[in-house]
C-alpha cells in the first residue's frame, strides 16, 4: 500500500486509477526508506528544521524523480509561506522538472508568478497545465479495459477541472492586463491551444485583434480575422476590424470588401431590436461610420450621409468614435456643398479632447472660409 502526502502522493492500492492520469501525480511507496525519511519530516514541529531536513531529503534521494519533486514542492511551500515568493518559485520549478505537468504544483507557482506580477511565467505555467489536462485519458495502459479507463478518465478530468479552469482564469487575466501588444499576441497565440473552446474565447479574440491593430500587422489581422469568422459568422469583433482594416486599403476589391464586413457587422448589432444593450448599439455605430466612410472613398457621397448620420445617433457618449463619426459627417456634407449642416456637426467635433481635433478645427476653418465666400 502506498501512503498519501499532501493531496497529490496517491494510495496506489485503493485508487489505482490515479496511476493512469497524465497530470504529474507523485507517489511515494510506502515502506521505502523515502517514505520512512517523511514519516519522521513530518514528526517535527520546528519549521526551520523541517526546512533542513527537507533540505537533506532531495539531496539524498535525488536520483528519485518522485522524491525529488515532494521534497521541492514541500520546500517552496515553505518560503511561499515566508513571504520569500522569488524562492519559493526557484523550488516549486525544480519541483516541476521532476514531475512535469502536476497540476498542484503548477496552480501554486502561477499565484507566485501572478504575485510577482510576472504575466509570462503566469502564461507558462497555465499552459503547461492546460496541455497536461487535455493529456488526460489519451494513452490507455495495458492490461486495462476501455471501459474502465473511461471511468477512470472521467473521474481525473473531474477532479483536475478545478485546477484546470483557474489557470485559465489566470491566463486569460495576464493577456487582459498585458499592455505591449507583440506580448499579449504571444500570451494568446499560446493561450488558444492550450485551452481550446474557451469561456474566454470572445474576449481573448478581440484582444487579438486590438493587438493586432496596434502592432499594424495587416495581413496577419486579416488572416486572424478571417478564422475567426470560420468558428464564429457573428464575431462583431472580427467583422469591425475586418471592415476597418479593409476600409484603410487601396482598390475597389478592399473597398467592397471592408462595405460587406461592416454591412454584416450591423445585421448582427442589430442596434434597433428591443434587447440590444448599449455594446451592441456602439458596436453598430462604429459599422454605420466605417460603412458611410467607404461609401465617400467610392465616390458615394451621397449615399454616406444617412449611414454616418446613424452612426453619430448611436455613438453619443462614445467620444472618440463619436468624433469620428461626426468629422466623417461634416466632410461628407463639405463635399456636397452643404455648409451649414458640416459647420454645425463640426463645431461640435472641435469640443472632444483627442486625435480627431486637429483635422476637425481645420476642416472646420475651410468650411467657414467657403461660407464666407459663398455670401
Amino acid at each position: 500500500m502506498n501512503r498519501s502526502r499532501a493531496s497529490a502522493v496517491l494510495l496506489a492500492v485503493l485508487f489505482p486509477l490515479f496511476l493512469f492520469a497524465q497530470t504529474g501525480k507523485i507517489t511515494i511507496p510506502a515502506g521505502t526508506p523515502e517514505d520512512q525519511a517523511l514519516q519522521s519530516i513530518s514528526k517535527e514541529q520546528d519549521a526551520q528544521k523541517k526546512l533542513a531536513m527537507y533540505e537533506d531529503f532531495v539531496q539524498k534521494f535525488s536520483a528519485n524523480p518522485a522524491a525529488l519533486a515532494y521534497g521541492n514542492w514541500q520546500i517552496a511551500q515553505y518560503y511561499q509561506n515566508a513571504g520569500d515568493r522569488e524562492k519559493a518559485m526557484e523550488y516549486g520549478d525544480r519541483a516541476l522538472a521532476s514531475s512535469p505537468g502536476n497540476l498542484d504544483i503548477l496552480v501554486m507557482q502561477t499565484n507566485l508568478a501572478n504575485e510577482l506580477k510576472n504575466n509570462a511565467k503566469v502564461i507558462d505555467y497555465a499552459v503547461e497545465g492546460g496541455a497536461a489536462y487535455h493529456d488526460i485519458g489519451k494513452t490507455r495502459p495495458a492490461g486495462v479495459s476501455d471501459t474502465d479507463f473511461a471511468s477512470q478518465t472521467q473521474q481525473e478530468k473531474e477532479a483536475s477541472k478545478g485546477a484546470y479552469e483557474f489557470l485559465e482564469s489566470a491566463a486569460y487575466n495576464a493577456i487582459s492586463t498585458e499592455n505591449d501588444a507583440q506580448k499579449r499576441m504571444s500570451y494568446i497565440e499560446r493561450f488558444t491551444p492550450a485551452f481550446p473552446q474557451s469561456r474566454f474565447e470572445a474576449s481573448v479574440e478581440s484582444y487579438a485583434m486590438v493587438a493586432l491593430s496596434q502592432l499594424n500587422d495587416k495581413p496577419r489581422l486579416i488572416a486572424y480575422g478571417e478564422k475567426m469568422l470560420v468558428s464564429n459568422p457573428e464575431s462583431l469583433p472580427a467583422l469591425l476590424l475586418l471592415a476597418n482594416t479593409y476600409a484603410d486599403e487601396a482598390g475597389a476589391a478592399s473597398l467592397s470588401k471592408a462595405a460587406n464586413y461592416a454591412q454584416k457587422a450591423i445585421a448582427v448589432a442589430k442596434a434597433d431590436a428591443p434587447d440590444a444593450d448599449a455594446s451592441r448599439k456602439v458596436s453598430a455605430g462604429v459599422a454605420y461610420s466605417t460603412l458611410g466612410y467607404v461609401h465617400m472613398k467610392q465616390e458615394k457621397t451621397a449615399a454616406s450621409v444617412p449611414e454616418l448620420k446613424s452612426a453619430v445617433g448611436l455613438l453619443k457618449g462614445q467620444n472618440e468614435q463619436y468624433a469620428v463619426a461626426l468629422y466623417r459627417l461634416g466632410f461628407a456634407y463639405a463635399k456636397l456643398g452643404r455648409m451649414t449642416e458640416a459647420r454645425t456637426v463640426l463645431n461640435e467635433a472641435v469640443e472632444i479632447p483627442g486625435p480627431v481635433q486637429a483635422p476637425a478645427r481645420e476642416l472646420l476653418s475651410k468650411v467657414n472660409q467657403a461660407r464666407s465666400r459663398g455670401r
